[in-house]
C-alpha cells in the first residue's frame, strides 16, 4: 500500500479532495492522510482519509513525529502546503528517503532563497526577468509596499502613499523590507502554478490572472493562455534542484507590458485547485513519479484557456464534537 501524507493541511480541501481521486484512481486501496496541529478543527483533515496531531513545526520532535506517522502508515510520499515547514523538510530528505518516503520538495539551496524575498529578487535577476525595487530604510521613495522578508499569506503587508503612515514599527522591525509599489490600476497580476518533474524539467505551467485576493489567497481567478507564456516557459525549462508544485507571481503592466516577479513560493498554491481542475493533474503526475517510479513524464500544454474560477465558503459540520487529547489521532 503506498500511502499519501498532506502536512498542515488547515483548510486545503481541494488539494486533499484531488490527490484522493488521483490516488485511488492508481491504487485504489491507498489513502491520503493529513496533519495539522489542531486536525479536529481543520476543514481538509475531516475530508482525508485519516488525520495525525502534530506539534508545530518549530517544535524540536516535529521531524521525529513526521517520520514516526509516516513508517507506521505504509506512507511513501509526504506534500507539505506552508512555508515554515519547508526549510526543515528540505534539510531532511534523505532521512525519509533511508525509511523509503519521498518528500515532494525542491532542495534545500532553493527553498532557502524562495522563502526569503530579497533573495527571490536576486533570482529573478539571474533569469532576467523584472522586481520590485527593495529601498534603503533610510533613503526611499513613496508609495511603498512593506512585507517580511519571510512572509507568507499577506501578513504583516503594508502599503505605505504617505510618510505620515510610516510608524516606529516599519522602521525597527528588522524584518520588513521597504519595496517600491507596482500601483494596481497600471499591472495585471498573474500567478503561474509551474510543474517541475524529478529531473527538474518544467512540464506544465498555467497562468492564472488573479481577479479578487482574500488573505493573501486567490478567491477569484481565470486561466490566461498569455502572451508571456513561452518567454516564462524557456527562462524556467531546467532550473537544478527545483521538483513538484511551484507558483510564481507576476505583475504585468498594462501599457508597457514588462514583466515584474514578486515571489516564488516552492509548494502547492492556495489557487492551485483551478489549474487542475483546468487540466493540468499535477497530483497525477506526482503519483506517476514519486510513487509509481515513471521516469519520465510528457510536456503538457492541453489546460482549458478562460476558465474562471469563483471561491465561496462551505461547511463541514462535525456532530456531537468532543475535543481529543490524543497525540495521533487516526481513522
Amino acid at each position: 500500500m503506498s500511502n499519501v501524507l498532506i502536512t498542515c493541511a488547515g483548510k486545503r480541501v481541494s488539494l486533499v479532495r484531488s490527490f484522493k481521486t488521483e490516488l485511488k484512481l492508481i491504487f485504489s486501496d491507498s489513502k491520503v492522510y493529513t496533519t495539522d496541529s489542531a486536525p479536529e478543527k481543520s476543514a481538509a483533515c475531516r475530508v482525508s482519509d485519516g488525520y495525525f496531531k502534530v506539534p508545530p513545526v518549530t517544535h524540536n520532535n516535529y521531524i521525529d513525529d513526521l517520520l514516526q506517522i509516516a513508517i507506521e502508515n505504509n506512507i511513501k510520499l509526504i506534500i507539505p502546503t506552508i512555508d515554515p515547514e519547508l526549510l526543515v523538510l528540505s534539510q531532511n530528505i534523505d532521512l525519509f528517503k533511508k525509511h523509503h518516503v519521498e518528500i515532494l520538495i525542491s532542495d534545500y539551496e532553493n527553498i532557502k532563497t524562495l522563502i526569503n524575498k530579497r533573495l527571490t529578487n536576486d533570482f529573478f535577476k539571474k533569469l532576467e526577468i523584472n522586481y520590485a525595487k527593495e529601498f534603503d530604510k533610510n533613503n526611499f521613495t513613496l508609495p511603498l509596499y512593506i512585507k517580511p522578508i519571510d512572509g507568507s499569506r499577506s501578513i504583516d503587508n503594508h502599503i505605505v502613499k504617505q510618510e505620515s503612515e510610516l510608524t516606529s514599527y516599519h522602521f525597527s522591525n528588522e524584518k520588513l523590507l521597504f519595496f517600491e509599489y507596482l500601483e494596481h490600476q497600471y499591472f495585471t497580476e498573474y500567478t503561474i502554478d509551474m510543474y517541475f518533474d524529478r529531473n527538474n524539467k518544467l512540464k506544465c505551467l498555467v497562468p492564472r490572472e488573479r481577479l479578487e485576493v482574500r488573505a493573501g489567497e486567490v478567491s477569484k481567478a481565470i486561466t490566461r493562455r498569455a502572451w508571456f507564456l513561452d518567454n516564462i516557459a524557456t527562462k524556467f525549462a531546467h532550473i537544478p534542484g527545483l521538483r513538484g508544485c511551484i507558483s510564481i507571481q507576476i505583475f504585468v503592466n498594462n501599457e508597457t507590458t514588462v514583466i515584474y516577479g514578486i515571489e516564488i513560493n516552492p509548494r502547492f498554491s492556495g489557487g492551485f485547485p483551478l489549474s487542475y481542475l483546468a487540466g493540468a493533474n499535477f497530483p497525477k503526475w506526482i503519483i506517476q513519479e514519486y510513487l509509481l517510479g515513471k521516469t519520465k513524464i510528457p510536456y503538457y500544454d492541453n489546460w482549458e484557456e478562460n476558465l474562471m474560477m469563483l471561491r465561496y465558503d462551505d461547511e463541514i459540520l462535525i456532530h456531537n464534537y468532543v475535543e481529543k487529547k490524543t497525540k495521533f489521532i487516526g481513522f
